[in-house]
């Protein structure tokens, strides 16, 4: 009894005590979830109905598994097998990634019992029926893509000739799902253009979600190496991670032009000009999570060390996770008239689910095949073991360039500088709201018990009508009045001002020319004068709108 406690003791670590309380924390907040509902488990609302599970347990884990299409189609489907060795161990990340988000969807859900339903209720016009078909075909095609690891860790041979043969269909099947999934989790938010945020919303969501989740996938794969190195001495060759490192800056580098040249046309570049808690969140997420890792993995002495490398595919992860839980949170909140914090229980979901995947792929890490044998090497010749030695001596007197002391100070004082912005911004937004709107942020903070806030945000004021510039030769000035455009107490601002006309340029809210061509193709005022939402442009009819 006294040598199995020594044992026990032994084996305790401080890494295995943490996950063992992460793990009991999710079992206490499965309880109370399932035992008492989402309103005792979460500080969910009917006006923000969607937090961190969503936001970090679907978004971020489907994110995540990206990597394993990714790699899975460059070595299977378009033959660069130099990258086979990366295949398993991608291809396991994204079928753990994709359990977990359907653990998470059952947290989330109001009735969980019923996620059968789209098997057999068809609504194809539905985002969340083809979002829910996607999970469900993809987890079980990476589940039969990870099959040859069990199988040959169990010596079933049969079965493993069978899935051996069609492996290639599958990763097909597996790569177009994917893609679906992943750009249809960004169609999810397409949908709601009057409440998210300016800087995240955009037509195309679903190529940046899909953009950003590539490079997060690859990056998750550097990650796991490094950390699968440091507790089990088995890691991918280290020419192969410098490949995917430079794949991450191309994807990085494309997202953020895209993303930039995006946020200009559509006039909405200046929210990030402006001190405000989304504009903070912002630059956190493009700052650390783009810009930094682009600059850092375009440096080879960065890509040479093991540490650094890590370092920043970790920061292109972390700056993937900020992305989603922007798009889910921050760019939500405001909208919603309320302020959102997960509850503790929600943390603990949360952790406990990142704990279970951890734990599963060191499992994998340590009983299957997951990272095959290094390649063997061909004797050097005397000169290059001369000059390998010279490199590896000169490795070992320079500092790793990222994980130095400077480094990681930079980066706390980049960290805590953006937090004293965001304290600002806050405070800064809390000062100037008006009363009615604290009292309704306030009251929409309420559970799901059917309690229905006091007060809902007051109605804007509106401006006053004013005329546009009258040109030669025009039959009269046209007037515009936002009290005869609009519905005062449900006023879809962004209908018109997120594209057409801006709200920042003061004074000039229109891009380009006024003219009656513009208005004729369906641009500014012909949006919706088009005889269809409202009145047309009729030749001969110009009083209805000049001269009045």
């Amino acid at each position: 009894m006294r040598g199995r406690l020594s044992r026990l003791a032994a084996g305790l670590t401080f890494w295995r005590l943490v996950l063992a309380g992460l793990l009991a924390l999710g079992a206490y907040a499965t309880v109370v979830r399932f035992g008492r509902g989402l309103g005792a488990a979460t500080n969910l609302s009917d006006a923000f109905p969607w937090g961190l599970w969503i936001g970090f347990d679907v978004l971020v884990g489907v994110g995540l598994a990206a990597g394993g299409f990714a790699v899975a189609a460059t070595v299977h489907v378009f033959h660069i097998t130099h990258y086979k060795p990366i295949a398993r161990p991608a291809v396991f990340t994204a079928f753990v990634g994709y359990v977990l988000v359907i653990v998470g969807l059952l947290f989330d859900l109001g009735q969980p019992w019923d996620i059968w339903h789209p098997l057999v209720m068809w609504n194809p016009r539905s985002v969340m029926f083809e979002v829910a078909w996607c999970v469900m075909l993809y987890t079980t095609v990476l589940a039969l893509e990870f099959s040859p690891l069990v199988l040959e860790r169990l010596g079933l041979q049969a079965p493993l000739r069978l899935v051996r043969a069609i492996y290639v269909p599958l990763v097909v099947i597996g790569v177009l799902l994917s893609m679906l999934h992943q750009s249809s989790l960004g169609t999810l938010y397409v949908i709601v253009p009057d409440k998210l945020y300016g800087l995240w919303y955009t037509p195309w969501l679903p190529v940046f979600f899909f953009l950003t989740a590539i490079a997060a996938g690859l990056a998750m794969t550097i990650v796991e190496s490094y950390l699968s190195q440091r507790a089990f001495g088995r890691e991918l060759e280290h020419d192969l991670l410098d490949g995917l490192a430079r794949v991450t800056v191309v994807v990085l580098g494309v997202y953020l032009m895209w993303k930039a040249q995006d946020l200009t046309h559509r006039g909405q570049l200046a929210l990030a000009l402006q001190l405000t808690p989304e504009a903070v969140m912002f630059w956190g997420e493009i700052g650390l999570g783009v810009l930094l890792p682009i600059a850092l993995l375009t440096w080879p002495r960065v890509r040479s060390n093991r540490t650094a490398l890590f370092f920043a595919a970790l920061l292109v992860v972390l700056g993937f996770v900020a992305n989603r839980l922007n798009v889910a949170v921050t760019g939500m909140a405001r909208s919603s008239g309320t302020h959102y914090v997960p509850s503790v229980l929600e943390l603990g979901v949360t952790f406990s689910l990142v704990a279970a995947g951890f734990a599963a792929f060191a499992w994998a890490a340590r009983y299957l095949d997951l990272f095959p044998a290094a390649r063997p090497e061909l004797a050097p010749s005397p000169k290059s073991t001369a000059a390998a030695r010279a490199a590896a001596a000169k490795a070992a007197v320079q500092p790793s360039p990222t994980a130095s002391g400077w480094g990681i100070a930079g980066l706390w004082v980049l960290l805590l500088a953006g937090w004293a912005l965001l304290t600002v911004a806050r405070n800064r937004e809390a000062t100037t709201r008006t009363p009615a709107a604290a009292l309704a942020s306030q009251t929409a903070r309420r559970s799901l018990a059917g309690v229905r806030p006091a007060a809902w945000p007051a109605q804007p004021r509106l401006p006053a009508a004013f005329s546009f510039p009258r040109a030669a030769g025009s039959p009269g000035a046209v007037s515009f009045d936002h009290a005869s455009h609009i519905d005062a107490a449900k006023p879809r601002c962004a209908h018109c001002h997120r594209e057409q006309f801006s709200l920042l340029r003061k004074g000039s809210p229109l891009r380009g020319r006024l003219v009656m061509d513009r208005i004729r193709h369906g641009e500014l005022c012909g949006r919706c004068h088009n005889g269809k939402q409202a009145f047309g442009v009729v030749p001969g009819e110009c009083d209805v709108c000049h001269g009045q």
